[in-house]
């Protein structure tokens, strides 16, 4: 969502008439509404009664204008600290992330942010939401991208607006190639590689329900890297994210999806009250702005 349109709408909600909001914008009438009905079209909902003398909002445009106050405010200062002494802002921001589709966020937020900071630079460590959380923990990375369910109590955090799916990777000449979608009765008597992580387990259980107890797992692995090595080679089928197949060699090994489908989110989370370094600080703020904005946080 672009910030110029909500303030476009914070200045008609001001003003309570397009036209006076039109002046103090410095745009024409026909724009600005046109803008205003593009906005409610893309939220779904009408943000205000427009009458002969005058626009008033409607209920949800009062609770829409208290969020976009809040992202527009927190834009403007955002703003105002990385156009100041960007020169002396440098370290380090260490992020840790599992292999994942939301990890494409990282070189996007990071690269437009070191446009800003050029002396910064990235860390990255590679782990499942455990690892990652015990080195949050631990003040060893700042932020991390975590695979829901995950306990969060102890985190600020952002809920992405990336769904992750669950597959099967196989070998390429597998029979259950030939199929659209995996089921859990077509695993049922197969060797499975499953993850570590005993939340996610549950979850796999729960899509298992009554084959669980009786399947032949024959590994676990924390990774899909690791995990794709062993179905390579022969070990078995896995149950990985989508996302963490980036680089798959399909006239090696591939993946069908699961039928009934199974999607998860993950969180972007940083530790509470933890005093962090100038970098760290700022990217904090210049990611909340952003994706708070991306993820229709309103």
């Amino acid at each position: 969502m672009d910030i110029r349109v909500l303030k476009y709408f914070l200045a008609v909600a001001r003003e309570e008439n397009i036209t006076k909001a039109a002046d103090v914008l410095h745009i024409t009438q026909p724009t600005l509404s046109r803008q205003l009905l593009k906005l409610e079209e893309d939220l779904g909902v009408q943000l205000f009664i427009r009458g002969k003398k005058g626009i008033s909002l409607t209920s949800e445009g009062t609770l829409f204008r208290r969020r976009a106050s809040e992202i527009a405010e927190l834009a403007d200062k955002a703003e105002r600290e990385l156009s100041e002494n960007e020169q002396l802002v440098d370290g380090e921001i260490s992020i840790g992330c599992g292999e994942l589709a939301a990890v494409q966020l990282i070189p996007k937020l990071f690269m437009a942010f070191k446009e800003k900071y050029p002396n910064v630079h990235l860390d990255l460590y590679t782990g499942n939401a455990d690892q990652t959380k015990q080195r949050i923990d631990n003040g060893l990375t700042d932020i991390g991208i975590l695979l829901e369910p995950v306990e969060i109590e102890k985190y600020d955090f952002i809920r992405l607006n990336i769904y992750e799916n669950w597959v099967v990777l196989m070998r390429s000449d597998s029979p259950l190639t030939e199929k659209d979608y995996i089921t859990a009765e077509d695993l049922s008597a197969l060797p499975l590689i499953i993850t570590k992580r005993q939340s996610i387990r549950n979850e796999i259980a729960s899509w298992f329900q009554g084959y669980f107890n009786n399947l032949n797992i024959v590994a676990s692995s924390n990774l899909s890297t690791n995990a794709s090595v062993l179905v390579e080679q022969g070990v078995g089928y896995a149950l990985v994210i989508e996302g963490s197949l980036p680089f798959l060699d399909k006239s090696k090994i591939t993946y069908r999806p699961l039928y009934p489908e199974r999607k998860t989110t993950s969180v972007l989370a940083w530790k509470k009250h933890q005093p962090f370094s100038l970098a760290v600080t700022k990217f904090l703020e210049y990611i909340q702005c952003n994706l708070c904005m991306d993820n229709n946080k309103i």
